[in-house]
């Protein structure tokens, strides 16, 4: 039995892909519990008090976290952004438009009526894609400039290094409201669907019929593009 029809699902994200992902999220994570534990926050919040957190106000042990955790951000966004270059898959990068049509889709959602027709990618995960990515390559860069500070005897100017400082915080809040409005973004019925298949690597073949209908997930193609007529159709049904 063919990858596409087995148990009537298809193909979405291999094992590749999952493993980066999964890696980006803990990581990400990990760097945002241990900056908030640098600042510090555990204590003024008596997160400390909370069974075995006690360690939790220790600022070397989250510095320690802190830089494992880095290592492993950096790592797997380069290689994200070199495996998916070399494969030429550009399907998630924003595109010209992707406003418009999200406005589209959130207004289809609303009224219960079909949504435009879309690829692999709807346009507000392009648009999502690229905030987080354009977020999480300021937090690496500041980061490496605030680990140089530390690491050898390189002396910076300190009003670059307080400016550093206020991007890579602010870098790090809008990172977590990204996590957040990401999480959420499941609590919508549409979603749900995809959210196995960042666990199994598939989705049902009748949800990606329905709300894909451009992706070509039979192997002959990542996407086509819709044509006008073709969005017309969708949208005046």
């Amino acid at each position: 039995m063919s990858e596409v029809s087995r148990s009537g699902s298809v193909p979405r994200h291999s094992g590749t892909v999952r493993l980066v992902h999964w890696a980006v999220a803990v990581s990400g994570l990990a760097l945002l519990f241990s900056g908030m534990g640098q600042l510090p926050m555990f204590r003024r919040y008596n997160i400390v008090e909370l069974p075995g957190m006690g360690w939790s106000d220790n600022f070397e042990i989250h510095l320690v976290i802190h830089y494992i955790a880095a290592v492993v951000f950096g790592a797997a966004i380069l290689f994200h952004l070199v495996y998916h270059f070399r494969r030429r898959e550009f399907a998630a990068l924003p595109r010209r438009g992707d406003g418009v049509e999200s406005w589209r889709i959130i207004v289809a959602m609303i009224r219960g009526r079909p949504e435009p027709p879309s690829g692999k990618f709807l346009a507000e995960q392009r648009l999502a894609y690229g905030v987080i990515g354009a977020t999480s390559l300021v937090l690496i860069a500041t980061g490496l400039v605030k680990s140089f500070k530390n690491l050898g005897p390189i002396i910076l100017d300190p009003w670059f290094l307080t400016w550093v400082t206020l991007i890579h915080t602010a870098a790090a809040m809008v990172f977590m409201g990204l996590v957040v409005a990401h999480l959420a973004a499941f609590l919508i019925r549409a979603n749900r669907p995809l959210l196995p298949s960042m666990f199994t690597g598939r989705v049902s073949r009748a949800y990606a019929e329905h709300r894909h209908p451009l992706w070509r997930w039979d192997g002959s193609g990542d996407e086509v593009r819709a044509t006008d007529a073709e969005r017309a159709k969708q949208e005046a049904a």
